[in-house]
């Protein structure tokens, strides 16, 4: 099926239009929030302390949305389709999945992925229950992650969640970045699994660092919380399609890093080169006149004859 070519009427919807079209360096990730027809106020409040630490990268909804993203994602594509945004996090609660997030992941407004993450409410604290001061809004946080599932050579959902929270937090990239601005920090730990046991859930910690005089050269760091304190319990997994994945995964042509013909690296971290060099015609090279590269031995020289004559020149002759 065809779709039809929108004709832009004005210079502004041609603008409009032209960001929306596919770029070799793309722009920061945007991210919806929105909420179900019923959301606690956990979940709302959750939402919202997410949405402090994205902005400005985020399009926050307040209206409630009949959604249900396992069973017909169509809503979901749309409003990535409507509002141009390729993450969507999504909060409902019901008595069956109560205090529930789910991340989305889109690729050409499409639903690439999704995990679904259940808010433990007994755990669970707000950025205003945090007396501490708050970075600046818009600064890049930095992520760390702790425990050895999140580090699986076999896809689960714990490197999935990683993949997400990374691809969620990481806002715009940059070519270099001011010390200064690293005032905060997302710490995500997951515990070992044990046998018996429920999986180990995961925990969201923020801190804000702080740097103070150590009488040496370098700064003293220490770090203070200043919230939301989450913890997640994975639930429902829809992984990405293979070949989607890797189309959404390949890199513009542009982008990638150009070779040099001819020249490798080896183990030790040697440049090698390799020179191709042009056929050589042996027999048009000067050489030294040595009996032994002449072409027939048993063909005297001109030089060898007279050498020859004169040395039996100088032999008296026997009779």
């Amino acid at each position: 099926m065809l779709t039809q070519k929108v004709v832009p009427r004005n210079a502004r919807s041609k603008r409009a239009l032209e960001k929306r079209e596919p770029h070799i360096v793309e722009n920061p990730k945007n991210t919806l929030i929105l909420r179900g027809e019923k959301c606690s106020k956990i979940v709302q409040l959750a939402l919202t302390d997410i949405n402090t630490l994205k902005e400005p990268y985020t399009v926050k909804f307040s209206k409630k949305n009949n959604v249900r993203p396992f069973e017909d994602p169509s809503s979901l594509e749309f409003f990535s389709e409507k509002n141009d945004v390729a993450l969507l996090l999504f909060g409902h609660h019901s008595k069956k999945r109560p205090h529930c997030l789910v991340a989305v992941r889109c690729f050409e407004h499409k639903i690439l992925d999704m995990l679904e993450l259940y808010i433990d409410p007994e755990t669970f604290r707000t950025i205003s229950q945090f007396k501490t001061q708050k970075p600046t809004v818009g600064l890049k946080p930095m992520l760390a992650f702790s425990g050895t599932l999140f580090d699986s050579p076999t896809p689960n959902a714990y490197t999935m969640a990683k993949n997400l929270f990374t691809d969620m937090f990481r806002a715009n990239d940059v070519p270099s970045i001011d010390v200064e601005a690293l005032q905060f920090m997302i710490h995500f730990v997951a515990a070992e699994e044990q046998d018996g046991q429920p999986p180990p859930a995961i925990q969201m910690r923020v801190y804000r660092i702080i740097t103070k005089k150590s009488g040496h050269k370098l700064p003293r760091v220490e770090v203070e919380e200043i919230g939301p304190r989450i913890d997640f319990r994975i639930g429902r997994v829809k992984e990405a399609d293979d070949s989607v994945m890797r189309e959404a995964l390949k890199k513009p042509k542009q982008l990638q890093p150009k070779t040099k013909k001819n020249v490798t690296t080896d183990d030790m971290g040697d440049k090698i080169g390799r020179i191709h060099v042009g056929k050589q015609d042996l027999s048009t090279m000067q050489t030294r006149k040595i009996k032994g590269l002449k072409r027939h031995l048993d063909v005297p020289d001109n030089d060898d004859e007279m050498d020859l004559d004169e040395a039996s020149a100088k032999v008296p002759r026997l009779e």
